[in-house]
Order: C-alpha cells, then structure tokens, then sequence
C-alpha cells in the first residue's frame, strides 16, 4: 500500500493507465541488482532509484577518481577517494529515502556471484571489461536471471536484454571472451561524457519495463546508437542453445591485469620470504581504517586512498613499498596512479591483497 507521500511521488507514473498503481507497486516490491556504479551505473542508479525500485543493490569496488567526473555523474569532486558503491548508496537515499540501497563493496567473481546474483529478481550490467560481462551473464543463466545489458564505446552504444523469457545470452551474440590484448577500457580509448547517460537511461527504461510488464522488452535484439550520425537500428539475434546452455562458472582471467599491465606485483609468498630475509621493504595498507584496525600484516602502516592522492609523497619514492588493499584490485589503481603521475617505480602490488595473505 502506498502511502500519500509516496502518491504524490509517482504521481507522473500512476496516471499513466500502462503503470497504474499495480504497476507502480510492482516497482516498490522488486530487487534489482547493478554491476558497477560508473557510467553507466550512475544513470541506470539514479533512475530506478527515482522510479521507487524497492531493494537496490549496488554492486562495485572501486573509488572515484578524478578522470570519472567528465560522465560519473553521481559524483562530484569532493568525492575523490571515496568509495563509489557508498557513495552512490549516501547520494541516492537522498534522491529517494523509501527504497532499500543495499552496498556491495567487493569485487565480483566466481566465489561470490551466485549467492549474490539470487538476492535480487534483475540484474543489470554497467561494467566495462569482458571478464566481468561473461562473469555476469553465465552466473544469470545459471540461476535464472534476466541481465540487462548496456555498453559504450567512444561515441558508440549498445543495449539488450539476455536470458529473458526464453530468449538468447550474451554468448548467444558473442560466444567466447575475447582474448585480453583485444579487450580497451574507456581509460584507454576515451568515451564522449553524455553517452553513458543515454545508454544507461535506456537500460532504465528495459528494467522498468521488465518490472511492469509494459511495452516490447529488447528480447533476441540489440539497439545500436550511433550518437555522431544520431542513427538508432535494432538487429535481431536467435537464441544458440549450445551457447546459451550453461551449468557451471569458467575462468573469466582478471581484468585488473589487463587495465594496469605496467603495475609490477609481489607475490604472498615472495613477500613472506622478504619478510622472513630481513629485507628492507615498506608495507602500506591502502583499506580503511577500521578493516586495518581489525587484522594486518605487521610492520604496515595505513594510509587512505585519498591520502595517497592528495599527498603521494606519504609513499617514499626511492624505497621499495608494497601497497596492500582488499584484493590486490585497488593497490593496482594507485599504483598506476602513483607511476603515471609521479614517476613512482619502486612500488609493488601485493597479488590477492590481505584476501591472499590470509589464506
């Protein structure tokens, strides 16, 4: 039952006789989950958030960085460092305070995808890398997930809708992951800032569809938008069962290597030996402050990202450091961050990060 405040809320929605109040408390009562609050996850979050989606889960372990801001627009300056699926999740309750944000500050894989991907009747992907993307869409035919699909690249975008009433998967259209030196980022080859919005608004716009059983769902098809000539074309696709059919997760590679190939990385058991050897190395763990409070490796010192970025100098230049996160996923970026800016080249990443070390 809606209440008056939420009446007049979705007001525009409930006048509308193809979403009604049945509809409209559809949206209230579904759980959609989006991979990556980036580009396209800003967009996609900020609108189902609006539309009063009931659970939204937000999914990504990343930071805002400055290069995000030219298309991230759920994130402003003052944000950089900070934890984007938190910061998305504090910006949105503002936006709307009756849904349920639910943060997923982890990276995605094979060990948490599935008992992930059940919490939630929807998923929509809004990352940028083919590890996650086949990740995503054999973890929905697995458990039976409709996955709303988007990509961008350059001034190019594209949009579907996978495993969805009986229609085809992503590798339906693609059926194996391309090889990692084929795989560029928006960080390599550049996007033009508004398309991430309207590609993800049209991502939006199938998951509300989904929800409220309206319209004709990009099912067996893929909008292509062309934003430099403004042409928009459907083409259709068949389902491939031999493609479609998928009963257990593969190895999907880690994009973090292929994004960061000039990071140099150490080994658990490297450092452990270092460690052992009496070398002189600097540890410095990069997590907040309460997970270092709670374990860490001795002898670490910890420093915020933010810190980092707004003061390199805290990482000694001439010294060997070892920068320790979570996974091994954000060190990279700040080690990336700390060679390209500052000419950083003693700076190694801990692979597997305190994950690794623990086990």
């Amino acid at each position: 039952m809606l209440s008056t405040a939420e009446l007049k809320r979705y007001n525009r929605h409930i006048i509308m006789p193809e979403i009604g109040l049945e509809g409209q408390q559809k949206l209230m009562d579904a759980k959609v989950l989006v991979i990556g609050a980036g580009g396209l996850g800003c967009p996609i979050l900020q609108y189902l958030t609006a539309a009063g989606v009931g659970t939204l889960g937000i999914c990504d372990f990343d930071y805002v960085d400055e290069s995000n801001l030219q298309r991230q627009i759920l994130f402003g300056t003052d944000d950089i460092g900070k934890s984007k699926a938190k910061t998305a999740a504090s910006k949105l309750a503002s936006l709307n305070p009756y849904i349920k944000l639910n943060i997923h500050d982890f990276k995605l894989d094979t060990s948490n995808v599935l008992n992930l991907f059940e919490q939630y009747d929807i998923i929509v992907d809004g990352s940028d890398n083919f590890p996650t993307r086949f990740l995503v869409n054999d973890a929905c035919v697995i458990i039976a997930k409709p996955l709303v699909f988007g990509a961008i690249y350059k001034f190019e975008g594209q949009v579907s809708v996978f495993n969805y009433d009986g229609g085809p998967t992503y590798r339906c259209l693609i059926p194996e992951q391309p090889d990692s030196s084929e795989m560029l980022s928006c960080s390599q080859i550049g996007v033009m800032g508004v398309l991430p919005g309207i590609i993800g608004s049209y991502q939006a716009s199938e998951v509300i569809k989904i929800i409220t059983d309206v319209g004709e769902v990009l099912k067996g098809k893929i909008l292509l938008v062309d934003t430099l000539s403004m042409n928009h074309n459907i083409i259709e696709f068949k389902r491939n069962e031999e493609t479609a059919k998928i009963t257990e997760l593969g190895d999907y590679g880690d994009f973090c290597m292929d994004e960061f190939p000039e990071v140099k990385n150490i080994t658990v058991a490297d450092l452990k030996d270092k460690i052992l050897n009496n070398e002189k190395i600097n540890l410095i763990d990069i997590r907040e402050k309460e997970l270092f409070e709670n374990y860490h490796i001795p002898d670490s010192i910890n420093y915020q990202i933010e810190e980092i970025l707004d003061n390199p100098k805290l990482v000694p230049k001439e010294l060997n450091v070892v920068l320790i996160c979570d996974m091994g996923n954000n060190s990279m970026a700040v080690i990336d961050f700390l060679k390209e800016s500052h000419d950083y080249n003693h700076v190694y990443n801990l692979e597997g990060g305190i994950q690794g070390w623990i086990k």
